[in-house]
This record gives structure tokens, sequence and C-alpha cells, in this order.
């Protein structure tokens, strides 16, 4: 009873705590943080101890899932050095750097486990940069950035803490630290792409949203399990299954039964974010009263995590420099190689490459060079100069991630309490820190948000091309159905046709759903092409997608209706 109490009021206050953050413009996991640490010092408040475990194989996977399946994986490409880099590099030179400041501010923890530490609170939690960040209009792709490396970091900073426990024990060296991840990262992304692609497909065979919902909630575990029982990083694995179904869904699984996911994904993925955010807070008195039984000094513990905060502030904000450098580079390449590659474009404009390779070669090389001229556009489009470098290097936050991970440290490690609370106050300091500033950073650097302009007229050019693939289909000679069904669709799109006589109506409905959903699949597979040849905006792409999975939707549910 008390545990169902428990659960009732923590989820009501959750809601609460939202609500009202929200009304006052502050990132709701910030606000939960705050309510956690204020109930913890309040007397009679019960202690909850979560094991580490929970948080680890039971809450993270899901929610790594949850916003990996709603990230464009062209986005994920087109920003993988920015994202490879902030999650690999930047964590190990946390790593080594937080590594080397507990070391010497807490001298009789030794290596090993200085490191394990500086792994603990190496990783960074993009939830509430995130929310801040669409509140205040960033940009897509710096928002793409932070997501990614939301998604990637905890992987590699479990990797090293792993090798950093096992340090711990006298059972590792450099090169087998090496060895070890690129194994568990080639595993991993071997892994989630079976996964992935497994699933979709099996959940294209099942026409009922609950059950597709039902298998899509064991799918995060199914890539997690199978990668860490190899030695492998199972939330790696998780983000590639998550990428590879977000991106094989429209394909295979029916528009109804996404829609009915998408939004009990939202609700699970907003409880348990908010949960382990408003569960940090709590246990900080716990954390404290650890501390002091053990006969150690919370101050100091207090004062390790400040000068570690800063630490990994200013880390971050030494590697993002120089990355911005690197990106803009890559900005003056593209200026470039455009004349280029349009050069190379408008020679296949003008020329049939099926004179010369077959239909389907032709086609390939089309897909890519427009890839290609689609991606130089993106650079030159959407760069990230220094303001963007700005706000990236003061988004560093800390999450509960890191608290969950401290706890895993071994039982025997000296000074392991301490060490705890180490890694709850960079958390804290950094969420709270960063995250209340992050609003004023932002509109300080002035940073532009998207061309709202060149964002519809996008829409409207694809939302052009589409509809002409559907009347491409009702053109089509071969089309076998009635043509007042036919006009019907023409004139109003999207709605039952009107007929004086209810009978000849009924007669001619089936026909109707059958051909509007005929001009959907057709406008469906245009939107698959333009996705694959990149000329098109995420933003834009994802608008479109939503668009035509509820007109989908809408006919499916008639028909299954009948």
């Amino acid at each position: 009873m008390e545990l169902t109490l428990i659960a009732v009021a923590g989820v009501i206050s959750i809601v609460a705590v939202a609500a009202f953050s929200e009304r006052l413009g502050l990132a709701a996991p910030l606000g939960l943080v705050i309510v956690g640490i204020g109930l913890s010092f309040v007397p009679g408040v019960p202690r909850i101890d979560v094991a580490p475990e929970v948080v680890l194989t039971g809450v993270l996977p899901p929610l790594l899932y949850a916003a990996a399946v709603n990230m464009p994986a062209t986005d994920f490409r087109r920003n993988i050095k920015s994202i490879s880099g902030l999650a690999v590099l930047l964590v190990a030179g946390t790593t080594l750097g937080a590594g080397w400041l507990f070391h010497a501010l807490l001298p009789g923890i030794g290596w090993p486990t200085a490191f394990a530490l500086g792994a603990v609170v190496s990783p960074t939690d993009a939830v509430a940069a995130t929310a801040v960040g669409r509140r205040l209009g960033l940009p897509s792709r710096l928002l793409a950035v932070l997501e990614g490396e939301g998604l990637v970091n905890d992987a590699s900073a479990l990797v090293l803490l792993r090798s950093a426990v096992a340090a711990i024990a006298g059972s590792v060296s450099m090169g087998g630290l090496v060895w070890d991840f690129v194994k568990a990262v080639g595993i991993a992304v071997a892994v989630g792409l079976v996964v992935g692609y497994v699933n979709v497909r099996i959940r294209g065979l099942l026409h009922d949203g609950v059950l597709n919902t039902a298998i899509s909630f064991v799918v995060p575990f199914i890539a997690f399990l199978p990668a860490e029982e190899l030695r492998a990083s199972g939330v790696l694995s998780v983000v590639v299954a998550g990428l590879v179904s977000g991106e094989l869904s429209p394909r295979f699984v029916r528009a109804t039964d996404r829609m009915t996911e998408r939004m009990n994904w939202r609700t699970l993925a907003f409880l348990l974010e908010s949960a382990i955010f408003l569960l940090m807070g709590l246990g900080l008195r716990s954390l404290i009263d650890d501390v002091r039984e053990e006969h150690l000094s919370p101050w100091t513990g207090l004062g390790v995590g400040l000068a570690a905060s800063a630490a990994v502030i200013v880390l971050r904000i030494g590697f993002v420099a120089p990355l911005i450098g690197v990106l803009h580079k890559d900005r003056r390449r593209a200026e470039q190689a455009k004349p280029r590659v349009e050069r190379i474009k408008s020679r296949i404009d003008e020329h049939d490459l099926t004179e010369r390779f077959s239909p389907r070669q032709a086609d390939r090389i089309t897909r890519r060079v427009g890839r290609v001229a689609a991606d130089i556009e993106f650079e030159l489009n959407e760069a990230l100069g220094w303001r963007g470098g700005v706000v990236l290097a003061w988004s560093g936050m800390r999450g509960a991630i890191t608290v969950a991970a401290a706890e895993t440290l071994p039982v025997d490690v000296a000074q392991r309490p301490q060490l705890v609370l180490v890694a709850t106050v960079v958390a804290i300091t950094t969420l709270l820190v960063n995250g209340l500033t992050l609003p004023l950073v932002i509109r300080a650097v002035r940073i532009p948000g998207d061309d709202q302009d060149r964002i519809r007229a996008e829409y409207t050019e694809l939302m052009a091309v589409l509809t002409a693939a559907g009347q491409d289909y009702l053109d089509d000679p071969g089309l076998d159905a009635d043509p007042q069904v036919v006009a019907e669709i023409r004139e109003r799109f999207g709605q039952p046709p009107r007929d004086a006589d209810q009978a000849a109506r009924d007669e001619l409905r089936d026909e109707y759903l059958r051909v509007t959903l005929g001009v959907l699949e057709a406008e469906q597979q245009r939107l698959f092409r333009a996705r694959s040849e990149g000329g098109y905006s995420s933003r834009t792409l994802s608008g479109l997608q939503r668009r035509l999975d509820i007109q989908t939707a809408t006919m499916q549910r008639i028909g299954d209706s009948e």
C-alpha cells in the first residue's frame, strides 16, 4: 500500500511541477530537481532508494529508444562529426581530465577509481537543454547535435566506466581498453541493426495498435540485453535499434499504429524522465547521511563536486571552440565543392544515364549525387557559427544517469559514499547552473533560429511534389476504379463521395477508400524518395509525414470500422 501511495503521489507531483514549470517558463526537469531537493530535507519524507540497475537497465533503454526513434537518421548522419566528437572524444577527454582532478583532490582513492569517477561525470543529459532550446527557438541543427550527443555519450561513458572498474581489480591494459571499446561499439551496432529491422518487419504484420505498442515497449530491452551479454554496449545497441526503427517504420508499420504508439511512448518517456529527475533531487539528503555514517565530510564532497563541475564546464568549452573551427572549415569546403557538384548534377539531368547503366544503377547514381548536393546545401544553410558554439558549450548539463552510474562503483572502493555525493553534486550543479542560465545565454548571443521563409517554401514545394504523385496515380490508365469515385477524390480529396442515393453511396464507399489509400500510398512512396535524396530538411519531411499519417490513419480507421 505504501509503495502504491508513493507512486500515485509521485505521478501527481510530476504533473503538477511540469505544469507549474511551464507557466514559469522553466524546463520541467529543473523544476523537478529543485522540488526534489526541497522535499528531501522535509521531516517525515521517506527515504527512497532506487537500485542503480533499475535506472541503467530498466529506465535508460526505453528513454534512449524513445528519443532515437524520433530522431531523423539523416540529421544523425549529417551531424555525425559533431556528435561523435562530443559523445566520444569529449567524454574520453573529460574522463581523463576529471580523473586527474579527482586524484589530486582525493589522493586516497587511487588512479583507477579516479578515472572511474571521471567516466561517471563525463556524459551529458540533453533533456533539459533541448527543452529550453525548443521553447526559445534554437535552430534545428543545434538541437539535433544536442540530441545526438545525448543518445551516444551514455554508451561511451559506461564503456569507459566498465574498463575503469576492471582496472580497479587490476585486470585491464591500455591495449585491452581500446580493443574492448572497439568491440563494444561494433557488436552493439550489429545487434541494433538486426533488432531494429526485425522489429519493424514483425510489427508490420500486426494490424492492431495495442499489439504494436506492446511489442515496441520490449524492443529496447531486446536490443539491450543481448549486447550486454556479449560484453558490448547495450545502450548503443538501443540507440541504433531506435534510429533504424524510426527510419523504416513508415515503410512497414501502418500509420494508425504508429500514431497510437507515438502518443503512448511520449507519455511513458515523460513519466520516466520526470521520475528520475525528481528522484535525483530527493536522494541528496540520503547521500549526505550516508557520508556522515562513514565518518567522512559532506563538505569535502560538496567542495570536490563544485570543483569538478567547474572543470567539466571548462573542458567542454575548450573542446567546443576547436570543434566549431572544424565545422567552419567543412563549410568552406562545401562552398568550394558546390560548383563542381552542380556541374555533375546538370550533366546527369542533360543525359540519359540508362544508355550506359542499368535503370537501377542510373537511379542509384542520381540519388547519390542529389544527396551530396543536398548535404552541401545543408552545410551552407544551417552552419553552426560562434553563436551556436556558445550555446553548445553551455549545454553540458549532467543528469540522473551520472548519479545512477556512480552507484555502480564497487562497494569496497575507498570513500565510496563521498564519491557518490561528488557525482550527485556535479549533476545537480551543472543541471541548475547551466540549465537556469541557458535561456540568458541564448538570448545574449541572439542565435538565429531556422529560416521560416525557407521552411515554408520547402514545405510548399514538397507538398506540390507529393500532390503530383497522387495525381499521377489517379491518371494511371491501368487504375481499376469507378470514374465517379476518381472524380470525387480529385475534387474533394480526403472526404467521402457525395451521392443523392444512399445505396449507391454505400456501394462506392469501399472503392473510394481503396483508391484514396492508393493515392496516399503513392504520395508516401514519393516522400520516401525525397527522404533518400536528402533535398529537404528533416523539419519539412517530418511535417509532411505527420500530415500523411493523419490522412492515412483517418482512412484506415474508417475502413476498420466497417
